[in-house]
């Protein structure tokens, strides 16, 4: 199944629910996934912080003793979202009020100008606009003619450090901003063939919102930006330690409808925020310029370094290295409460992968955050290697570090002619626990040995349940279970 760069969206949720169409309705697999979510809470148990002298220091700038929300996946008439997202939806009628007044931007006007003062819509018309980064103010809605139809375009001169379009003050923050019908041009070509294209921080992207409160993002296109096509982020990103948040991260904020390819890093990212909603989006085809050639973690979707109440609804990504990922680097906090339901990863290197760098081996600390995900009906199409991460072996899901992992409903299609090099194709590894795995076909990946693994060892997996798994065509030892791993004894494995 090729997902061409013209792929449209709001195909995505279609396509997916084919791949379980012999299974129980949507609504009964998210009640059941919420089920099984909510009874691995209870066992969670909080990591205790000592409170140092430099971690005091540290909290000058960072957060740290914040507690851990719960909240619920619903199935309504309008869809899948979180039950949170009512605040949300309070917020854009308040918007709507306030942004009343009318600003329609002519073909040779100033779109800054234009914006200046919020509290208005402002209409930009079909064509091209050569610009220098835009700023966003306060109760302010940003329409364009359509992606593809209003082009907003980097000029040759403006610094790599340069957003195309972003809020308008990231110290002091913004709130209820909706940006709609645009396409975003990074202009990449204005660097050189050889240069890395990211300047440092969340900058370098081609719409970002940094302390930004009430946000809409919806049915726009993103083009070879620098760093990310989208970036819901802190003022800064914060690497004080795991344990540690940025201040100033955004909140509440809903990414839909929108595509982007050649990005420099990720797609659709957010760092150190709450309450965000991703959904029929499509991200492909990273160029990976943001990283050292042949080590570019360029992932379609990422939940990154601190970032809580993260949902992704019926989103796709094509030859990303990871299709989802939800991390952390080793110095920050790993995003945690992330809830995904839905997800199309078509020859995507790591269709979902799950880590905390640096807290997977034996003398690596334990993550304190690394907690709470779960993924209903995700789909991973053909994982193949890839250029961008040389070394990376493909998988259809990898989980390490991370505790409280609920899969309810995967489907893993391979090509029973590719050499998976006798690899595991899906990996339970590194210190993952409470990890409970079910509803699951794996078909096509004959040179794994084997397809799916739970890892032992000096870093291995705990308490792991895993049931109603189909292996088709993967080999004569398909699921393999390590000897010193504390594992619910597994039931209905079918190896056909």
């Amino acid at each position: 199944m090729p997902l061409t760069i013209h792929h449209n969206p709001n195909d995505n949720a279609t396509l997916i629910n084919a791949y379980f169409e012999e299974n129980e309705s949507l609504a009964k697999m998210v009640a059941e996934t919420d089920r099984l979510f909510f009874e691995s809470v209870a066992k969670w148990e909080p990591s205790q912080q000592k409170e140092s002298i430099l971690t005091k220091i540290k909290s000058v700038w960072s957060k740290t003793k914040e507690p851990m929300k719960m909240h619920h996946t619903i199935v309504g008439k309008n869809g899948v979202y979180p039950d949170w997202k009512e605040t949300l939806d309070k917020e854009w009628d308040v918007l709507q009020e306030k942004a009343k007044k009318e600003v329609y931007v002519e073909a040779d006007s100033d779109i800054e100008t234009a914006l200046s003062g919020g509290e208005r819509t402002v209409y930009i018309p079909e064509g091209i606009f050569i610009i220098d980064e835009l700023h966003v103010p306060s109760y302010t809605i940003v329409k364009g003619a359509g992606a593809g139809k209003t082009v907003l375009k980097l000029r040759d001169t403006a610094p790599k450090r340069s957003f195309v379009m972003t809020n308008e003050n990231h110290v002091k923050g913004n709130h209820h901003i909706l940006i709609e019908g645009i396409t975003f041009d990074w202009n990449i070509e204005r660097l050189q063939l050889d240069e890395k294209s990211s300047s440092g921080n969340n900058r370098s992207s081609c719409l970002t919102f940094a302390n930004v409160e009430y946000g809409w993002i919806k049915n726009c296109d993103a083009k070879n930006p620098g760093l990310h096509c989208y970036d819901v982020s802190s003022t800064l990103y914060d690497y004080s330690e795991d344990g540690h948040r940025a201040r100033g991260g955004s909140r509440y904020v809903w990414v839909d409808g929108c595509t982007g390819s050649g990005f420099g890093d990720d797609g659709v990212t957010t760092h150190h925020s709450d309450y965000i909603l991703v959904s029929n989006c499509f991200m492909c085809d990273p160029s990976g310029r943001s990283h050292q050639k042949g080590f570019s973690n360029s992932n379609g979707f990422e939940a990154d370094d601190g970032s809580r109440y993260v949902w992704l609804i019926n989103n796709a990504s094509a030859r990303c290295f990871g299709g989802v990922e939800v991390k952390a680097h080793a110095t920050s906090s790993a995003a945690a409460n992330v809830h995904i339901t839905g997800h199309l990863s078509v020859n995507d290197n790591r269709s979902y992968n799950f880590r905390h760098i640096g807290h997977h081996s034996k003398t690596d600390p334990d993550s304190k955050t690394a907690c709470f995900i779960t993924a209903t009906r995700i789909v991973s199409v053909h994982p193949i290697y890839t250029d961008l991460y040389t070394s990376s072996k493909p998988r259809a899901l990898t989980i390490s570090a991370y505790k409280h992992v609920v899969i309810n409903g995967m489907r893993a299609i391979g090509n029973a002619d590719y050499n998976y090099k006798g690899l595991p194709i899906a990996g339970i590894q590194y210190k993952s626990k409470h990890v409970h795995v079910q509803n699951v076909i794996m078909e096509d990946f004959q040179t794994t040995a084997p397809a799916l693994k739970v890892f032992g060892g000096a870093q291995k997996a705990e308490d792991v349940s895993i049931k109603d798994v189909v292996f088709k065509n993967c080999g004569q030892k398909p699921f393999y279970v390590a000897k010193d791993v504390n594992v619910v004894p597994s039931k209905n494995i079918t190896i056909a």
